[in-house]
């Protein structure tokens, strides 16, 4: 299932599998595939034309319903689609043509592949006598996203092009959602052919569990009012599901700590006493020790990722695991789990809560009082922070803080990838859904900007900043142009250290601080002496050329006037540039390849848990 700003599932329309045929029209390809878009409820699709889509552009001209966005890459477009689904609960459209423009939405395939984004990326494809002689601007997009596809098509008769589409959205948006490509021979897109809704979908193969088996919720409710030490561990499937009220429900009832993964964040409030912060590899010391400590962890919509176990064989050592996920494929893969469920995450949890009340009402109550004793001593001992750059200038972690502290209610938060999506998820709160976006499981950089237009586009009343490195802000920057020209009013906090953030900050601690090709706004002084203290390139010049409202915050005395302005104007895309101090590194942290029991609450501070936490 999909998922709303409000956590409520979205419904798709969905074609049916028989019943009552609409008149048949006589159509072309590419007039069947807009009309098969209009009927699946697509409104919004991001894209740029090309030959061999170039069919399907024209049609696309005459259609009151299907808005097109033409951004200024491909990439672009596939991220603001995944940006688009994830602030909307639809699924997310991109459109590109064959061979260039085709694998210009690899990288964002990939991206929504790993974050289960709902997604449909339509492709044109040369001749389909043409397929497979190396014709001009051919590229086997079926064979090159086969792997980070849920499905994938080749259509090269115009007849089944409506039928391809229902079945793309149908399977991108139900069971573990994800991306869905549709190449279409352009032959196929001229020819003529007749069409009728719905049509009769066959997907013999594809019959998602949804429902959870009752044994196996039983056992878990169990476990869970047995265990003296329980962690529920709550992944991004918990959104895609639309259950965070549920999840809500379940953690009140049975009183244990709630820990959210990068990708579900927003799942449970931040702001909620029973929620103790992000686990993982730059996650709270209290999430990553509780964890550890646990001797029963809850997995629901998670997938026991390297970023959260950190090495395998020394993760939660006393734990058993209930793990629950709609893809039978993650249960096991990384750990075993002692209660597998199949099943959606709204469902499982919903299950859940009248088998824990079942447990209670027979006198089998959790006493967790020892465990929230240690939960919140860490809590205390080890909260999140951060240090004033003593010469002055300004601190990355409060211009973030900052930004969430300002920000209307209900703004939408994207993020690149790095040191700044670390902090962003650190000292921004997060207390309802689809409200942060970020590239969790590919790490993409230049995600933020196109992602941003996207949720504004989809959600063009709320309020949507891009919180991004000045790395990652030079990848896709272009589409503020897009989102200048139509009318798509983002912010974007350009949080500006001059550097390739997290990898020079590897460099300093694991590389004897040799920055190598990590220096980001000059070159090097012997080969260009006159670039020595200049920005290249200078992000206000570039913002306004763009057509965005550009501001430049150097001075910590001036963030708040310089935020309330950003956040006063709406006619057009606002750039901030934020000049930050270099150094500032994100802590916690489990060093790559090492034990969560090895976490540093900051450089050089190894948490003291006492001797007797282990009993």
């Amino acid at each position: 299932m999909t998922e709303q700003a409000t956590g409520a599932p979205h419904p798709q329309p969905r074609p049916r599998s028989g019943g009552q045929s609409a008149p048949v029209e006589h159509v072309t390809g590419a007039q069947a595939l807009i009309r098969s878009l209009e009927e699946v409820g697509a409104d919004t699709v991001f894209g740029i034309p090309g030959g061999c889509i170039l069919p399907a552009y024209d049609p696309l001209m005459d259609s009151a319903k299907v808005r097109h966005v033409l951004v200024r890459h491909e990439q672009g477009a596939g991220h603001a689609a995944e940006g688009y689904a994830q602030a909307t609960g639809k699924v997310g459209v991109c459109m590109a043509t064959s061979g260039p423009g085709a694998t210009n939405l690899v990288t964002p395939i990939a991206d929504a592949h790993m974050d289960s984004v709902p997604m449909v990326a339509i492709t044109g494809q040369v001749a389909s006598k043409a397929i497979g002689t190396d014709a001009f601007q051919e590229a086997d997009i079926v064979g090159i996203s086969m792997p980070i596809t849920k499905h994938n098509f080749l259509v090269t008769r115009a007849e089944d092009i409506p039928r391809v589409i229902a079945q793309a959205f149908h399977i991108a948006s139900t069971g573990r959602p994800g991306p869905v490509l549709v190449d279409i021979a352009k032959d196929a897109l001229q020819a003529k052919t007749t069409f009728s809704w719905p049509p009769t979908m066959d997907l013999p193969g594809y019959r998602p569990v949804t429902k959870p088996h009752a044994k196996q919720i039983r056992e878990a409710a169990k476990l869970i009012t047995a265990a003296k030490r329980p962690v529920l561990y709550v992944g991004g499937g918990v959104l895609k599901a639309g259950a965070t009220a549920e999840l809500k429900v379940l953690a009140e009832l049975t009183g244990a700590p709630v820990t959210t993964t990068l990708m579900a964040l927003g799942a449970f409030p931040d702001s909620h006493p029973l929620h103790v912060g992000m686990p993982g590899m730059h996650g709270s010391v209290t999430a990553v020790t509780a964890l550890q400590k646990a001797d029963l962890i809850v997995a629901l919509g998670a997938r026991f990722d390297d970023r959260v176990t950190g090495k395998l064989d020394s993760f939660a050592p006393y734990a058993k695991i209930v793990h629950a996920d709609i893809d039978p494929a993650e249960i096991g893969k990384n750990r075993p789990a002692d209660v597998p469920i199949v099943g959606d995450a709204r469902e499982v949890i919903a299950d859940l809560v009248q088998a824990v009340q079942k447990e209670h009402a027979e006198g089998h109550q959790g006493d967790y009082t020892a465990w929230w004793a240690d939960l919140n001593r860490w809590r205390e001992t080890y909260p999140l922070g951060y240090d004033q750059p003593e010469d002055g200038s300004l601190s990355p972690q409060q211009v973030i803080e900052r930004i969430g502290q300002l920000a209307p209610e209900g703004t939408i938060f994207t993020a690149g990838v790095g040191q700044h999506q670390m902090w962003a998820a650190h000292f921004i709160e997060y207390d309802k859904p689809a409200t942060w976006l970020n590239s969790g499981g590919a790490g993409t950089m230049g995600y933020a900007v196109p992602a941003a237009m996207g949720a504004k586009a989809g959600a063009p009343d709320r309020t949507v900043w891009a919180i991004d490195g000045d790395g990652c802000f030079q990848m896709t920057n272009q589409e503020l142009a897009t989102c200048a020209l139509n009318n798509i009013p983002i912010k974007v906090a350009v949080i500006n250290n001059g550097a390739l953030g997290m990898v020079r900050q590897w460099q300093t601690l694991f590389y004897n601080q040799r920055y190598s090709n990590t220096v980001l706004h000059s070159g090097p002084d012997d080969v260009n002496p006159e670039a020595r203290g200049t920005r290249v390139p200078d992000f206000v010049k570039l913002s306004e050329a763009l057509g965005c409202y550009a501001i430049r915050c150097e001075d910590p005395a001036d963030l708040d006037k310089v935020i309330e302005e950003a956040n006063s104007v709406n006619d057009r895309p606002v750039v901030v540039d934020f000049i930050v101090h270099e150094d500032a590194m994100v802590w916690p942290m489990v060093a790559a390849g090492t034990s969560n029991d090895e976490i540093m609450a900051a450089r050089d501070v190894r948490p003291d848990f006492g001797d007797n936490e282990d009993d």
